[in-house]
């Protein structure tokens, strides 16, 4: 794979002892292959979370945030104008990440299921509030995160990274380990989950024991919404034994079927 680097490893942010690897995962959130993505990092997380912690870096490409601060804050401060800018989706994550690293995530994976709905423009101030709302954020914090010089410096830290990673392609993951001398391990593009899980026993020089996969009843307390897709690659089904399962879940009234252009999605009721 000629998509292969080291790379020095950052100042660590958080103690990683328990957990000897650590994952920085380059999206941008607006993109398609971000979702596409997905499934392999949630895969990753249900048979192998013991091993690592990760860190989402945003990775959108984007000027003049500063003055787009500016603007925000006046969204907020009472005038009853929504705004609309591409940047807006990545404040909206790193202010989503101010009440936690997993509320982040949750935040991205609404936000990309409302991308791949294709219904609202997730690039207006109204419909990333609908988001907060939906994953059940405190909306009086991220309102005010929202619009804060917090949050523009979270985006501007992961743009900082990307350059300093030399990050050109999205989405990367950069593997490192718990000895911060290592250079770590850059991966561009997507791959198959046998290729990350191969990095993974590399870098553990050990043979890694799997955790059991979750019901599919506890998969979708987990993560609320998933592709037909999805559901087929984490159990290692096919598409048609994948959905007859869901189907029988949908009958039992514990899922509703949400169909895209693109995709079919499932939501837990």
């Amino acid at each position: 794979m000629n998509n292969i680097q080291m790379l020095q490893k950052p100042t660590p942010e958080i103690s990683t002892a328990n957990k000897p690897i650590e994952l920085y995962i380059f999206v941008d959130p607006l993109c398609p292959e971000a979702f596409n993505m997905q499934a392999i990092l949630r895969k990753l997380n249900l048979e192998y979370n013991h091993y690592f912690t990760w860190r989402f870096v945003l990775s959108t490409e984007l000027a003049s945030l500063n003055c787009l601060s500016k603007r925000v804050k006046g969204c907020i401060s009472g005038i009853e104008l929504d705004i609309n800018h591409p940047v807006l989706p990545s404040i909206a994550i790193k202010a989503a990440e101010l009440q936690g690293k997993r509320v982040g995530a949750r935040y991205l994976s609404k936000l990309q299921e409302y991308v791949l709905l294709n219904q609202q423009d997730v690039n207006s101030y109204a419909t990333l509030l609908k988001i907060a709302e939906d994953v059940q954020l405190d909306m009086n914090e991220f309102s005010a995160d929202f619009g804060s010089k917090e949050a523009a410096r979270a985006f501007q830290c992961d743009l900082y990274i990307k350059r300093e990673m030399e990050v050109d392609e999205v989405p990367s993951i950069v593997f490192f380990n718990e000895c911060i001398e290592d250079e770590g391990l850059k991966v561009s593009g997507n791959y198959s989950y046998e290729v990350y899980e191969h990095i993974l026993q590399e870098i553990m020089d050990e043979q890694l024991v799997r955790q059991p996969l979750p019901t599919l009843e506890e998969l979708f307390t987990k993560f609320h919404t998933l592709s037909t897709n999805e559901v087929a690659f984490i159990y290692s089904l096919t598409e048609q034994t994948a959905e007859r399962e869901l189907k029988k879940r949908m009958l039992q009234q514990k899922i509703e079927r949400i169909q895209t252009d693109h995709a079919t999605l499932w939501r837990i009721k």
